[in-house]
């Protein structure tokens, strides 16, 4: 199986710097940050409503429950929002104040107001990618990004897997990257 590429630190800053040279920085910013710290993939990040993420005063929820037609295992699932999406967030609503009023409306939005596919998600990656000069990086970079710097931080697998809202261990397991730096450091840790 085919991995997507994780990002380095600096490839990770160029793709922010190109996202933020753009229009609707604060929306792409968003789609990141849902896919770089919960991550989520470019088809539940498309099913997104507005009331998903936001409670009626506006405010970004701690929790986003994705029903079973939003997910890609069609299990119904939460997902855990972290103090750097709750920033992505803010500034997204921020910026759209009138269209994260409308909880029944598609959370993201195409220049004609209409709301993302799963494919515009992955079109929308792979534009930012290939401007920012990265090869090899997909709609899945971030989600297994993510997982990865989990594991490095010594998160138990357990709970990565439930934060990656996957059946089985081994799924989640192909997921985190390994590579010999790693293992040479775990060594020293005897």
């Amino acid at each position: 199986m085919k991995q997507a590429k994780l990002l380095t630190h600096a490839e990770q800053k160029r793709v922010y710097a190109v996202v933020d040279a753009h229009r609707y920085s604060a929306r792409n910013r968003a789609i990141f940050a849902f896919s770089f710290f919960a991550g989520l993939r470019a088809c539940e990040i498309a099913a997104l409503k507005v009331g998903d993420v936001f409670d009626d005063n506006g405010a970004v929820r701690d929790t986003v429950y994705l029903t079973a037609g939003q997910t890609k295992g069609d299990e119904a699932n939460s997902v855990l929002v972290s103090k750097r999406l709750e920033k992505a967030l803010a500034a997204f609503a921020a910026a759209y104040p009138r269209h994260t009023s409308k909880p029944d409306a598609a959370l993201f939005f195409s220049a004609k107001r209409g709301g993302f596919s799963a494919q515009t998600i992955v079109n929308l990656f792979a534009r930012f990618y290939a401007l920012a000069g990265i090869k090899g990086a997909s709609s899945h970079s971030g989600r297994r990004q993510f997982l990865t710097e989990l594991a490095d931080k010594g998160i138990n697998a357990r709970v990565i897997q439930a934060l990656a809202r996957h059946k089985h261990l081994n799924t989640t397991m192909r997921y985190i990257d390994l590579n010999e730096n790693k293992m040479r450091n775990a060594i020293e840790l005897v």
